[in-house]
């Protein structure tokens, strides 16, 4: 129990400096925002039994990628680029998709998960007595399985040349 309210507690603090990183107009205020989210993942992580993850979380990216980010604001004129006018051409095209997205989502949340399965395109996938991938066409499948028929027994082989090369199926 207390391990699934710590997982909510450092999901929301997660979410929240993320959403901070990105409102921010202080680089400074942002990269330490990022080293919060990145912390907090760390402790989603801790929370999973993942501690590997979480120790290769604080040390590459908290330890080498953040502390690169507050070389590089040192490195730049952050004085000089406050008073410099911002580009924001791009917020029509950003609230269109965003529209575009959040009705994708109600839409799906509407239809329920029946809305979500993607048709089928005639394509087989299984494991073979190997223990090898098999991807077979209906086509190859449906030829295989009348070959078997005929054939008294129990196996047979059907290539199909076709233009991406040649599927061979046996059984």
């Amino acid at each position: 129990m207390l391990e699934l309210v710590l997982f909510y507690i450092f999901g929301a603090i997660a979410v929240i400096s993320a959403i901070m990183v990105i409102t921010r107009h202080n680089v400074v205020h942002s990269a330490a925002f990022l080293g919060a989210t990145l912390f907090a993942v760390a402790g989603i992580f801790l929370t999973l039994q993942a501690e590997f993850l979480a120790g290769v979380q604080v040390i590459v990216y908290v330890g080498g990628i953040l502390v690169l980010f507050v070389f590089v604001i040192m490195l730049i004129a952050v004085e000089r680029s406050v008073h410099e006018r911002q580009y924001n051409g791009q917020w029509t095209i950003a609230l269109v998709t965003s529209a575009i997205l959040i009705a994708e989502i109600v839409y799906g949340l509407y239809r329920g998960k029946d809305s979500l399965i993607l048709p089928s395109v005639g394509w087989e996938f299984g494991a073979g007595r190997n223990g090898a991938l098999h991807v077979v066409s209906a086509a190859v499948r449906d030829r295989v399985h009348s070959a078997a028929g005929r054939n008294r027994r129990g196996g047979c082989a059907v290539e199909e040349e076709n233009a991406g090369g040649r599927i061979t199926a046996s059984w």
